[in-house]
Parts: structure tokens; C-alpha cells; sequence
């Protein structure tokens, strides 16, 4: 965790992290309308960015060839590197490319691309219900803490200063649920909030291999089968 996040988290979250990252939460499928209206029939998708965002990217595009430009440069540079790299250089390369293969794989197979398990009446649909209801921002600071999961955000959508403008806006307590890595043995963005029910909700990190990713390797090995468990 930055020594920034850090700081807002223990100032104005009022919490002493063990661990902390910015996520985003995939597409919201529809849900019945009836199980929608039921749950206070809140938003199911984030703010558009307000006008001041929008002017900055119009701001940014006129310099976007420029861009591309060094883009391609980085590019045919990496290229040539590759192509005067040593043996194990590439040896090297190719098993970066079969891990991130195998782990492509895995998400497919464990149905990792979705957002969450698909049951919108247990505990993970009902959270999903009220996810923008509590901000529109499109991100969530996840916060592992002692005794308890918490979520923050801006409680609108910013382009800018999101740390200086986030306060909790939902806790999770830890006998409710648990946040797990579904890929330990790959370096990968995806986080899980699984439900004592059986539920379960997919995040997907800024880094890879974020700070919470990193605490929770760093778990007895007890711990994080028994969270699996869950």
C-alpha cells in the first residue's frame, strides 16, 4: 500500500490497515426486476465522469499521435530486445508467456471473468444490489482491518484526489465473509470476496499482485486453505 493510501486509510477511514487496494467490480448482469425494486432499486452501473474529466481527455486527444508514436517506439525497442536476447532471456520470456497462458486458462475454467456467483438472493447478490447505491464512484479502496472488510469510495465519481474524498461506505464483518486470491500460484489482478454462504463477489485490482494479494501470501498456510473453505 502507498504511504498515501495508508495514510487516508488510518485518518479518514479511522482504520489501521493490514492491507489495502484500489479495485473495480465487473458488469452487473440484470437482475429480476422484482429482487431489484426489492433492494431499494439502486443504480447498477457507475457515474459517467463529470464535464471536468471530459474536458481532459478532449484536452489529452490532440497529443494521442504523439502517443501512439512512442508507443510503436517502445514497441519495435522491446521487439529488437527480444530478438538479441540471450538463451535463458528467452527461455525466460516463454515461461512468462505459458504462466500468463495457464492463468488465462484458470479464470475461464473457474468462472473468474464474472462478477459474482449468480444467486442475486444470497449475500453476495444482495451486496452487489446496493454496490452503487452507496457511491457512484467506479472504483472501491478494499481495506483488510482487524475484524472486519471495508470498502471505500468518493461518494460520487472523481477523476482526481480519489483518496482525499473517500470515506467507508459499506464494512463487511470478517465472520461474514473473507477476501481470498483464487490464482496463489499466478501473478494476477483477481480478488475474491466469498460469502459464509457460499457466495462470492470478483474484484479486479490496479496492480498486479497488489498489497492485499501480497498479505495474504503472506498468511499461514492454514489460514488461507481455510478461507477457501468458506
Amino acid at each position: 500500500m502507498s504511504r498515501s493510501s495508508d495514510r487516508s486509510a488510518r485518518n479518514r477511514l479511522g482504520v489501521v490497515p493490514d492491507a489495502g487496494a484500489w479495485c473495480a467490480i465487473g458488469r452487473i448482469p440484470e437482475p429480476p426486476r422484482d429482487v431489484h425494486q426489492a433492494a431499494g432499486g439502486g443504480p447498477l452501473r457507475p457515474a459517467f465522469l463529470r464535464p471536468l474529466g471530459l474536458l481532459g481527455a478532449v484536452l489529452v486527444a490532440p497529443f494521442m499521435p504523439i502517443a501512439m508514436l512512442f508507443t510503436l517506439l517502445a514497441s519495435g525497442e522491446e521487439a529488437l530486445k527480444r530478438l538479441l536476447s540471450t538463451k535463458e532471456e528467452r527461455a525466460r520470456a516463454r515461461a512468462e508467456d505459458l504462466d500468463i497462458d495457464r492463468r488465462d486458462k484458470a479464470i475461464a475454467e473457474q468462472g473468474l471473468d464474472s462478477t459474482f456467483d449468480g444467486d442475486w438472493n444470497k449475500a453476495a447478490g444482495q451486496f452487489l444490489l446496493r454496490w452503487y447505491s452507496h457511491s457512484s464512484h467506479h472504483q472501491r479502496f478494499v481495506v483488510l482491518t482487524e475484524g472486519r472488510i471495508v470498502l471505500a469510495a468518493p461518494p460520487k465519481r472523481v477523476s482526481v484526489r480519489r483518496e482525499d474524498r473517500m470515506r467507508v461506505v459499506a464494512e463487511i464483518p470478517a465472520g461474514a465473509a473473507v477476501v481470498e486470491d483464487p490464482l496463489p500460484a499466478h501473478d494476477n489482478r483477481k480478488l475474491r470476496i466469498r460469502f459464509t454462504d457460499g457466495s462470492w463477489l470478483m474484484l479486479t485490482t490496479e496492480e498486479q499482485r497488489s498489497e492485499v494479494h501480497m498479505h495474504l501470501m503472506r498468511q499461514p498456510r492454514a489460514a488461507r486453505s481455510g478461507a477457501s473453505d468458506v
